[in-house]
């Protein structure tokens, strides 16, 4: 990265979200323009013309046109390297944000050095909370997460924790992981920590980044004041590998945080998990192509996160 010009740089990150993210940007363009800031676009080969609309009607943003899709991390991170600002706001396309919640992350940030990121409170279209905030997931929440065993204990009790049940996201709290749709760090953090890890391509590079932050002794914020619009999920619902990726992505970000024979237990808890989509599909599906066409795709999901040695 370059040395600080700027207060701030905003790193938006597109894949086929074109209307969604003419909103995001005309949502930006309200930030008071005494918060020196900079908008930067990464488009990861978007199909639907995303990266032709930016150029024509929001020329002041930066944009990086990717010849493929790099996935979030790498995206996000050819973003946070183009940055000219002393801190750093991730901020998806399918947001929307409050004029007043960039400068408001910053203020944060900026009063207390020892803060390593801030997230914003993140709202549904109808004007709800989300709770997006989540603790570090552990082996426990790992065995239960959308299995049959997150039914019942000490499993279920994990997962409640895990999603921050105690807390209703309507007031500020340090915490774990706020919700990266909207997440800002200071320049000087991504230099002591490093950027996301690239080999999680999609997935839990978040989570990866936060832990790193909180194992260099920052604290991390959720500030509710600072609100923020999210559709949610308007990218990765049309990603063919979603569930290859997430269980990939899984079984890489156990083996980072708790060893080899974690990830073994992710690869197990995969093989669980689609055993248990087996059955369910067994009992529900009539006709005998479609049922062999399932069974492919789960063969093949697992197969692939079995494989892997990340």
């Amino acid at each position: 990265m370059s040395a600080p010009e700027r207060t701030l740089s905003i790193v938006v990150l597109s894949w086929n979200t074109r209307d969604l993210l003419r909103s995001c940007l005309a949502s930006l363009e309200r930030v008071p323009r005494d918060l020196d800031h900079e908008v930067i676009v990464v488009d990861n080969a978007s199909a639907d013309g995303s990266a032709d609309m930016v150029a024509r009607e929001f020329p002041a943003a930066r944009l990086i046109r990717s010849e493929r899709n790099l996935g979030y991390a790498a995206g996000n991170n050819a973003g946070i390297r183009a940055a000219a600002g002393r801190h750093v706001l991730l901020l998806n396309s399918d947001t929307e944000v409050a004029p007043d919640a960039p400068g408001l992350l910053v203020r944060h940030l900026e009063r207390d050095p020892g803060c390593g990121a801030v997230g914003a409170q993140l709202r549904n279209p109808d004007g709800t909370i989300q709770r997006a905030c989540m603790r570090f997931p552990n082996l426990a929440v790992l065995v239960g997460f959308d299995t049959w065993f997150g039914k019942r204990f000490p499993f279920k009790r994990a997962l409640e924790r895990y999603f921050y049940r105690d807390f209703d996201h309507a007031a500020s709290r340090d915490v774990d992981q706020p919700p990266a749709a909207a997440l800002a760090v200071p320049r000087r953090v991504y230099d002591a920590v490093g950027l996301l890890d690239e080999d999680l391509f999609l997935f839990f590079n978040d989570v990866d980044l936060c832990r790193r932050i909180r194992a260099a002794d920052y604290s991390i914020h959720f500030l509710a004041e600072a609100r923020v619009l999210h559709h949610g999920g308007a990218s990765t619902r049309h990603y063919r590998e979603f569930a290859l990726e997430w269980h990939r992505n899984r079984a890489r970000y156990y083996r980072r945080a708790y060893g080899r024979l974690a990830c073994f237990l992710a690869k197990v808890m995969t093989a669980w998990r689609a055993l248990e989509e087996w059955w369910r599909m067994a009992r529900r599906m009539t006709d005998p192509a479609e049922r062999r066409a399932a069974s492919a795709e789960i063969r093949r999901v697992l197969g692939a996160v079995w494989r892997d040695a990340r």
